[in-house]
């Protein structure tokens, strides 16, 4: 929280908003969800009981434009295990598309719905301009990310 914290007052001009939700443009426009998904990491754990693989170590998940980096990322396949069907990201996450980039404690990526939810101490830069909230859901495919809980900003002006 003291990072984002000091983010927002180190940015200048503050305004906090009274809103309890946000909607914003998140990335490039329209992700391909069906695009495939690549994960490196330093290392690899994989369970059969249950279908899953936990990668840890700078753990780097692609698909299209999008990245999402975090230390350590639990991997759930689909039914047959011919795809992933959730990742959950924790240790402190990274999400990149396009020119835009949103931190938080934790995420969890549904593949087939096209959806991240980030939670807990959420920092999105677009810009020079940042917002900050409890949660951000992540809509890939609309290419829009709804900002949950008490929803603060800094909006730079165009003399800066």
């Amino acid at each position: 929280m003291m990072r984002t914290v000091m983010t927002v007052a180190m940015l200048g001009f503050a305004v906090a908003a009274n809103a309890q939700s946000t909607e914003v443009a998140f990335g490039t426009g329209q992700q391909d969800t069906s695009l495939p998904v690549e994960v490196s990491a330093d290392t690899l754990s994989v369970s059969q009981n249950d279908g899953s693989a936990l990668f840890t170590g700078n753990v780097v998940i692609g698909q299209g434009e999008m990245r999402l980096s975090a230390p350590r990322v639990l991997v759930f396949y689909t039914e047959g295990q011919s795809g992933v069907e959730r990742l959950e990201a924790t240790g402190g996450v990274t999400l990149v598309n396009g020119d835009q980039a949103a931190e938080a404690d934790t995420a969890e990526y549904e593949v087939n719905r096209g959806t991240i939810r980030m939670l807990g101490n959420v920092l999105l830069t677009q810009g020079a301009n940042t917002l900050v909230s409890d949660s951000m859901d992540v809509d890939l495919e609309n290419g829009t990310a709804l900002m949950n809980g008490r929803v603060r900003t800094v909006f730079q002006s165009g003399d800066n």
